[in-house]
């Protein structure tokens, strides 16, 4: 079966988010806020009870969690995929070989309903540029068109997550969401975040839910 290609106005909307985003301090993630323990680095996995369409099955990486709200990462719905080179042409960005750097592929995945046209790269840790913020031991997160252009080079991380959007909560919102079993919380697992089997994610992050953190 064909797998589907990345769609024009998505590589648009990337370029856009990551060439443009500020270049952050170390500390900092888009919206603001301390980062608190509590959730940061854990998973939240959507159970029977969710009735948003948008997160049915979902499975979140939570990247912030205070008392001033949360943010975090759908992980295990795709919008499409290609190769590295197909993407970076999309951000009109020429690549210097084709080189088996250029041609891996990169899948490009739904992050949630909020800022749908801003781009965000989940990786692992043995990457960072200026925007690069640690959410947890050996996943990091950058905001800018530096980490392609890394990938593309041979030099980015080993591991990436390309994200649209993200999932956010104001304050107290998530927490009345667990309360009604909206979700379950469980350890992170890189394989959930960066595998590949994106349809079996809910069923093996599902298994691990309720798991003390």
């Amino acid at each position: 079966m064909t797998r589907p290609r990345f769609p024009t106005i998505f590589a648009l909307a990337v370029l856009v988010a990551l060439a443009s985003a500020p270049a952050e301090g170390a500390g900092d993630l888009p919206g603001g806020g301390a980062f608190d323990p509590r959730l940061k680095g854990q998973l939240l996995v959507a159970t029977p009870k969710m009735a948003d369409p948008r997160f049915r099955e979902a499975v979140i990486f939570m990247v912030d969690h205070d008392s001033n709200g949360a943010m975090g990462f759908v992980v295990n719905r795709v919008y499409g995929r290609g190769p590295l080179s197909d993407l970076m042409e999309g951000f009109g960005v020429r690549t210097e070989n084709g080189g088996s750097a250029v041609t891996r592929e990169i899948v490009l995945h739904y992050g949630g309903p909020v800022e749908p046209g801003r781009g965000f790269v989940l990786h692992s840790d043995d990457y960072a540029d200026d925007t690069t913020v640690k959410v947890s031991a050996g996943v990091s997160m950058s905001s800018r068109l530096d980490v392609l252009k890394s990938l593309a080079r041979g030099e980015g991380p080993s591991r990436v997550l390309v994200v649209l959007g993200y999932s956010g909560w104001t304050a107290q919102q998530l927490e009345a969401e667990l309360d009604r079993d909206d979700w379950l919380t469980a350890p992170a697992d890189a394989e959930v975040i960066f595998g590949n089997e994106d349809a079996t994610k809910w069923r093996r992050a599902f298994a691990k839910a309720g798991l003390r953190l």
